[in-house]
């Protein structure tokens, strides 16, 4: 967190006016989001809403992680890409664009793979982390740096119609992990290249991994502990309960403080 910055100047002021009218936010919570640092993980389907609402809700520094380059097939859904970006990298356009909705945040990229020694000291850095990923070597990578680093991480994923969300705050000792949920060997993973999806769909879970990201930087109730279901075929949404699975490999009591990466 910037705690450097102390106070909002007058162009904040009239930009989130909105936000601070929120009783929940007010002027000191809008202050917390500018001193924060959200990383997203993937500027595809997910990673192009989030980072939009959350430059736009003035989340003051937003590092965009991504190895990849704009295809015009993605343009069907990762909207912060425009047909201009086009060849260019996605973490570039992604940038480029952010910057021409909020020019008052900070937006840093990283244009490659990161190694597991390389995701330490970034998360380290994060106030919150969004895995807006699409496979799971970097899922279960994500849950291992934040676990480790003691951060919160707000998992979202898409296919088809059908979505899901959940938040893990590994500020809380008694949040479970993308693990209890997955296991490492629970098999396939299904992509959208594979098997498609809905534009609308992954609108819906990255504007609310965003919602869940501004939540946990304001220390208000979020999903930990909870998965929500969407199914925007018949449009309805449900909520389970998600508890630490006793025989997951990074919250059994066997383990050690740390986890190697």
């Amino acid at each position: 967190m910037n705690l450097s910055k102390t106070e909002l100047n007058d162009a904040e002021l009239s930009r989130y006016s909105r936000q601070i009218l929120l009783s929940e936010i007010d002027y000191a919570g809008q202050l917390t989001l500018a001193q924060s640092h959200a990383v997203i993980f993937g500027l595809g389907g997910l990673g192009s809403p989030a980072s939009l609402y959350l430059a736009a809700a003035g989340i003051g520094k937003l590092t965009l992680v991504d190895f990849d380059t704009v295809d015009d097939s993605n343009l069907q859904r990762q909207i912060v890409h425009r047909e201009a970006n086009i060849g260019q990298a996605k973490v570039a356009s992604a940038k480029s664009n952010l910057t021409q909705l909020n020019r008052l945040i900070e937006i840093n990229c990283i244009e490659q793979k990161l190694s597991p020694e390389a995701l330490e000291p970034l998360i380290a850095e994060a106030d919150v982390v969004l895995d807006c990923s699409d496979n799971f070597a970097t899922r279960f990578a994500l849950n291992r740096a934040c676990r480790a680093a003691q951060k919160t991480l707000i998992s979202g994923a898409a296919i088809r119609w059908e979505g899901q969300l959940s938040t893990y705050d590994f500020r809380n000792p008694d949040s479970p992990c993308y693990q209890c949920l997955y296991p490492q060997d629970s098999g396939q993973e299904l992509t959208c290249s594979q098997n498609g999806v809905l534009s609308p769909v992954v609108g819906m879970i990255g504007s609310m991994q965003a919602i869940e990201a501004i939540k946990a930087l304001l220390g208000l109730p979020t999903l930990t502990g909870k998965l929500m279901l969407i199914d925007a075929y018949s449009m309805m949404i449900r909520t389970l309960n998600l508890k630490k699975d006793p025989e997951c490999a990074h919250c059994s009591s066997a383990l050690t403080e740390r986890d190697p990466l």
